[in-house]
């Protein structure tokens, strides 16, 4: 269903239907939307329509933050915000019944993503995840170039339903396989496999460019829940499910390149004097790039790893890099450098190994290319040493243990963080971290009970 659709070619598409869906995205990744007749989609999908701003005023399980934030508050109202529909985000989702009269064969209710505006200015509200990556790449656009990205999800499978998971307190899911192994929704998949862990697998989605990866991303996690859970199957991409077992993890793949295609990361000739052997391979650009990522890393943390079980997945000897590092084809860094000799000059990038599969991927594409940009701009110089082969952590700074660790990094004054993403959406995003932290401080886990209940 790619292609350019104008409201005209829209309207023809849906000929046969009689409702639609639409869908926004809300800060910790999940999509929040409503089904809505075909009238009603027709009427408002130039001008955008009244959504409740509560949608950035509660968290993942709908309980209002502990306190107001910017967007959503008593104040204003809980006032609507304006949700533009994106027409280029068009498919039907297959596995839905979609009614009406499909004489021509076309199956599946129609969907559509939509951004958050302010009724007022017109602008994104500053946390909406895909105005805040659209900015970003925006600022790429201005210098003629286009963002590229790429993304890879492991997430367990568990043999268990939502009652069920209820019913067990969570406690003892059952895997959908047991023992360690080493579409029609327009998300392709470039690759998938099993992965270390039971009932555990890996998607890598088709690359592309890096708004509408993040739209994938986002969409894949839909469809892999939605399905699954038609078959007694619940897949989970929190970051570290169970006790000494690999945590899911959510690499991201980035590159830039020009008007013609050209990856702007890849050197023409290899690089004689190189400050350091891993980047004779890669371009100026690339590595003011790579410096800007390496400095900006610690204050978006909390994007990178955006609840409290994230960095139960950060620790040492799980594959999880837990320093600022990085090196050529190097796995235990919290970025890798793909480029000659391994890999083709075309296919030069940096993978992101820091984010889970619990990070937004709207938030965490906005967080590098914005950081690499500051890199490029302020042509920042690599000063930071490549991991060592056969070295886990190195010596970089080491990033945040906890939420709240990172939290803090993120609101200090004149951070990395505050300086590309801007006051706005870092008070509005440490706001909703701090919550969820709060509620970590309240909580009386089961380790707790099993520890104590009766010893103390």
């Amino acid at each position: 269903m790619a292609g350019v659709y104008t409201l005209e070619a829209i309207t023809a598409e849906l000929a046969g239907d009689d409702k639609v869906k639409l869908a926004g995205v809300d800060v910790d990744g999940q999509l929040r939307g409503k089904l809505i007749s075909k009238k009603k989609f027709l009427s408002v999908a130039e001008s955008g329509f009244g959504f409740c701003s509560i949608v950035f005023g509660w968290d993942m399980h709908d309980k209002t933050y502990f306190r107001e934030l910017l967007i959503s508050n008593a104040q204003n109202g809980y006032r609507d915000l304006l949700a533009k529909v994106d027409l280029q985000s068009f498919r039907r989702i297959p596995w839905e019944d979609a009614g009406g009269d499909h004489t021509s064969g076309s199956h599946g209710v129609p969907f559509f993503l939509v951004t958050f505006h302010d009724p007022v200015s017109g602008q994104p509200v500053p946390p909406c995840p895909r105005g805040l990556l659209g900015t970003v790449v925006s600022r790429v656009g201005e210098k003629g170039w286009k963002a590229m990205a790429g993304v890879e999800y492991e997430f367990f499978n568990f043999q268990e339903t939502s009652k069920s998971v209820k019913a067990g307190s969570g406690i003892d899911l059952e895997h959908l396989t047991p023992g360690m192994f080493g579409k029609k929704f327009n998300i392709p998949i470039e690759g998938w496999h099993t992965e270390s862990g039971p009932g555990v697998y890996e998607a890598a989605l088709e690359f592309g460019e890096a708004s509408l990866m993040a739209d994938r991303a986002s969409l894949f996690k839909y469809v892999v829940k939605a399905l699954g859970s038609k078959y007694g199957i619940m897949p989970c991409f929190m970051a570290k499910p169970k006790e000494g077992l690999p945590g899911n993890s959510g690499h991201m793949h980035i590159s830039l390149v020009d008007s013609e295609g050209k990856n702007l990361f890849a050197r023409s000739e290899p690089d004689t004097n190189p400050p350091y052997s891993d980047v004779s391979h890669l371009s100026d650009l690339g590595r003011h790039f790579l410096a800007g990522m390496l400095e900006g890393l610690p204050s978006i943390m909390p994007i990178l790893a955006p609840t409290v079980n994230s960095y139960k997945r950060l620790v040492e000897n799980f594959w999880a890099p837990v320093t600022v590092s990085w090196g050529l084809e190097h796995r235990a860094a919290s970025i890798r450098l793909i480029a000659p000799p391994t890999a083709s000059p075309k296919s030069t990038r940096f993978e992101i190994r820091t984010p889970g599969a619990d990070a937004n991927p709207f938030y965490v594409l906005s967080a590098i290319l914005a950081a690499g940009l500051r890199g490029i701009e302020k042509m920042i110089e690599l000063t930071t040493p490549p991991l060592g082969k056969g070295n886990e952590t190195g010596g970089g700074e080491r990033l945040a243990r906890n939420l709240m660790e990172g939290v803090r990094k993120m609101k200090e004054e004149g951070s990395v963080a505050r300086e590309v993403l801007g006051n706005d959406f870092v008070e509005h995003f440490t706001g909703t971290r701090e919550h969820e932290w709060r509620l970590w401080e309240e909580a009386v886990t089961d380790w707790e009970v099993k520890r104590y209940v009766e010893t103390v």
